[in-house]
């Protein structure tokens, strides 16, 4: 029997109070292929007794029976992987072999390094007469993305459960069946009654009375940073912790003594990935001005070997982004880079060809664009590229860091010296040299405007746990 119109509170798939349905579409087809509940304050406030009762308890549990329960749950994470790969790809377009190699498997990685995380995990430090001690911070509100759903449900569960804390989630409304599944996994684990809850709905409905209620003791959050204000905003009244992992417009910046070809082909590749919808994805690159010509030449012939199409089709490398509205802003801001004077080097406004269906987005790169244009400064989660000219190192710097946001940044050099000296000077949470492979035991968040706290391993522990000073605790 599908739990997709229940939710997962105090150990149990229960109905909403009120009922009240929504649909979720498949972006490829823009058809509603299943349905959800949607919530209200009545649904939270039970979800969030349940996890206050459960705390009491949980947070009394060893060390070694927490590694032990999320164990567990990796173990049914991993039967349950293709039924988590299908879900991403129907609810957000993704292609299918990204879905199980990207979005699914990011899941498994970020349990895994929790875990490892855990094992090793201090909570306790003595200095001199004081004994200093980590402790759960209490009853956790999860608020989850769309873009990459799954992933982001386990960087937020798992250290939560890990600092053993007890939980509310709120999956995106509008990718929400990974979620469901996620709360499968979480039952059939055996996750404690109250531990583990879950209420889909909407932000206003949903999202806000987690972050304003009396009993929640900390709120994480990732999605927009317009989003997050209303969070930390709602969340002030009762002086709860807030992590935020917010937007971003990410620099690329492509030195003279880098692998010139390489890079630009790459960064191409790194802007598309996730059909462009990644808040850290290297929108914005940065070439050297007497190279700019030879960089749009690489970028074309990189995008145009991108095929768009069917998720579930073999050799499709982007699929529609995640839904009308999406689409329709993408098609907005494509169109300000043309009428602001950038050069379509590749793409442009409409569907690609042959697609008269979904909410596909031709793959875009804009060349010639300067600092002060839209594309080069607003989030625009697409497939769609900037590239921009700077005079000199200390130039492409400052270009880099001119931006509200400071999630990510990326640094090519053929001399890793040099890369790392220009990393230095970034303001940004990561700062990624030469297209690293995905490091699942770095930190994860941003300066600025892209947030506070910080995700991944111990780092996301850290953002769960109250820090206790025992003064006179003696030898």
């Amino acid at each position: 029997m599908s739990n997709h119109l229940k939710f997962y509170i105090d150990g149990a798939w229960v109905d909403p109070v009120v009922p009240a349905k929504l649909d979720v579409i498949n972006p490829a087809t823009e058809e509603a292929y299943t349905q959800i509940s949607v919530g209200t304050k009545a649904d939270v406030d039970k979800a969030v007794a349940a996890a206050k009762r459960a705390f009491k308890t949980f947070s009394l549990v060893s060390h070694a029976d927490r590694v032990a329960l999320l164990k567990r749950i990796l173990e049914i994470y991993n039967e349950r992987f293709e039924d988590i790969a299908q879900a991403v790809s129907d609810e957000m377009g993704a292609p299918i072999g990204f879905a199980r190699d990207a979005q699914a498997w990011a899941g498994r990685a970020h349990m895994e390094s929790t875990i490892a995380a855990l094992e090793n995990y201090e909570f306790s430090e003595k200095r001199g007469a004081t004994m200093v001690v980590k402790e759960p911070i209490g009853v956790c509100a999860l608020i989850t993305p769309w873009n990459w759903p799954l992933n982001q449900i386990v960087c937020k569960v798992a250290p939560a459960i890990a600092a053993g804390c007890t939980v509310v989630l709120k999956p995106s409304e509008i990718a929400p069946i990974s979620g469901v599944v996620w709360s499968e996994i979480m039952d059939a684990a055996g996750v404690p009654k109250g531990v583990y809850n879950m209420v889909n709905g909407t932000g206003p409905d949903v999202g806000q009375v987690m972050a304003g209620h009396p009993d929640v003791d900390m709120v994480s959050f990732t999605g927009s940073t317009r989003a997050g204000i209303i969070v930390a905003k709602t969340a002030a009244d009762t002086v709860k912790r807030v992590a935020q992992e917010l937007g971003g417009k990410s620099a690329n910046i492509i030195l003279e003594d880098a692998d010139f070809a390489t890079a630009v082909a790459k960064g191409v590749e790194g802007c598309f990935g996730n059909t462009g919808q990644s808040c850290d994805a290297p929108t914005r690159m940065l070439v050297p001005k007497g190279r700019h010509d030879e960089a749009l030449g690489i970028a074309k012939k990189a995008a145009e070997g991108f095929k768009t199409g069917d998720p579930k089709a073999e050799g499709t490398d982007l699929g529609p982004v995640v839904s009308q509205l999406q689409f329709d802003k993408i098609q907005r801001m494509i169109q300000t880079g043309i009428d602001e004077g950038a050069t379509v080097v590749a793409g442009g406004v409409g569907r690609p060809d042959g697609l008269n269906r979904g909410y596909y987005i031709r793959p875009t790169v804009f060349g010639h664009v300067t600092p002060e244009m839209t594309v080069a400064r607003e989030e625009i989660f697409g497939p769609v590229l900037s590239i921009i000219s700077y005079d000199n190192e200390d130039h492409a710097v400052e270009i880099a860091n001119d931006t509200v946001y400071g999630l990510a940044a990326y640094i090519q050099s053929e001399n890793k010296d040099h890369a790392r000296k220009v990393a230095a000077k970034m303001r940004a949470g990561t700062v990624n040299l030469n297209y690293p492979d995905w490091d699942t035991f770095s930190s994860f968040g941003g300066y600025k405007q892209s947030g506070n706290g910080r995700e991944y391993a111990d780092f996301g522990i850290h953002d769960f746990l109250e820090i206790k000073s025992i003064v006179g605790y003696g030898d």
